[in-house]
Order: C-alpha cells, then structure tokens, then sequence
C-alpha cells in the first residue's frame, strides 16, 4: 500500500509534527507512513483522510493505481 499523504500534508503547509498533532499520534508515526514503513489502522487512515481534507481512497493506492 502506498501512500500520498506527504503530498497532501504538504500542499496545507502542515509540518508532520502538527499532523501528529491533529491526529493524536507520534511524528514518527508520521513519518513511517509517508515513508510506507508502517500501514495505519483504518481508524487512523481515516483520521489521516479527514484532517488532510480528501477522501481515503485518494490518499492511499495500491502500486500500478497511482495514475488511475
């Protein structure tokens, strides 16, 4: 599973501390899953998706899906 969710955190100007913030984890939770080193709970992808302002299924993808 892949991810955009640098992308997005950085198109708000949201520093991935303040992310964490928002969304009650640690910055290196963060920064684990934009680097797809961790797969969030589908509670958190969908924290994640509501406070970066898309929907969950453009904020993650599956390989081969990034330009559909």
């Amino acid at each position: 599973m892949q991810n955009r969710i640098k992308h997005y955190r950085e198109n708000k100007g949201i520093s991935q501390g303040k992310l964490a913030d928002l969304c009650n984890v640690s910055r290196q939770t963060i920064n684990a899953i934009e680097n797809n080193k961790y797969d969030p709970s589908l509670k958190l992808a969908f924290e994640l998706a509501k406070t970066l302002g898309v929907k969950v299924d453009k904020l993650f993808f599956n390989v081969g899906e990034m330009d559909k």
